[in-house]
């Protein structure tokens, strides 16, 4: 089935870190340092300004705003009464730019980094060669309060990116986009991750920005073509969305009953090129089955 993709919303610079909520979808435009929201109209809005990119986006139970502040390597929180300060410090537990986070309902909070210095390798080596040689990293956790430690101690990760939760609470699962793999973890009590296992091989695709359906597929923004992508446990494609010739960074499922599929879309990633005009999308498709878990 070729679905209908409509264009939600442009003038963009760069969209990540897209989050459903209070009927209005929610994402980080890094170089424009705004955090953003837009309705199924196409209203778009600022919600937040600040110095530096944004990126990951999450809430915690009081109704908080958790940002990742990407140079910073730090996870800022603004309270209900807009207070903006500082929550977690990350420096300890990432190398380079800090990226995607998940939040659960508890207000714990996951963050990736990016490890190395993307942009210059892919400059230099270009992407099969960066994908097959490249420093790992790990995964921060950051409890309620801010303290941080190693989500999954010993263990390390091919530039961890857009991560999940199951509806239970009980699984994380992470897209590793250098490793071409989402894979995946038991929750536990604390919010350790551990018992590490392949949830789907996806190369040649490979995950960014990633969301979970209600039966247990994960669509994939793959960063490496103008698609998005359906992926079942174990790695069957189940559905491919073209994405208007533009590739695909980030994708969240909203929406009145969860089935709206939004998709930020961009001409490149790198850095100096997408920073220099506001050339990305917010693109639409309404799908068949709706969004569960965290975020």
């Amino acid at each position: 089935m070729k679905r209908q993709v409509r264009t939600l919303a442009s003038s963009i610079y760069f969209g990540e870190g897209p989050r459903w909520r209070d009927g209005r979808l929610w994402f980080s435009d890094f170089y424009a340092q705004r955090v953003c929201s837009l309705d199924l109209a196409g209203n778009l809005r600022t919600e937040l300004e600040l110095e530096g990119r944004p990126s990951g986006l999450g809430w915690m139970p009081d109704g908080s705003l958790l940002v990742v502040r990407m140079e910073l390597r730090a996870v800022w929180r603004r309270w209900p009464d807009g207070r903006f300060e500082p929550h977690a410090d990350l420096t300890g537990y990432s190398a380079h730019l800090c990226n995607d986070m998940v939040v659960d309902g508890a207000g714990r909070a996951y963050v990736g980094n990016f490890g190395f210095d993307l942009d210059a390798e892919l400059r230099a080596r270009g992407p099969e060669s960066v994908i097959g040689d490249h420093p790992t990293t790990v995964l921060a956790l950051v409890q309620p309060d801010g303290t941080v430690s190693d989500a999954a101690p010993g263990e390390r990760f091919s530039f961890p990116n857009g991560m999940v939760i199951t509806p239970d609470a009980g699984t994380l699962i992470l897209g590793e986009t250098l490793g071409g793999q989402l894979t995946a973890f038991d929750i536990g009590e604390d919010g350790t991750l551990t018992n590490r296992r392949a949830f789907a091989p996806t190369w040649p695709r490979v995950p960014d920005g990633i969301c979970l359906d209600a039966l247990g597929a994960i669509w994939i923004a793959n960063p490496l073509a103008p698609e998005c992508a359906l992926i079942a446990p174990g790695g069957e494609v189940l559905e491919v969305i073209e994405t208007h010739g533009l590739n695909c960074y980030a994708c969240m499922l909203g929406g009145p009953e969860g089935k709206h599929l939004f998709m930020l879309v961009a001409e490149t990633s790198d850095a100096e090129e997408a920073a220099k005009a506001p050339r990305g999308k917010v693109l639409v498709a309404e799908v068949d089955v709706g969004r569960a878990g965290w975020p």
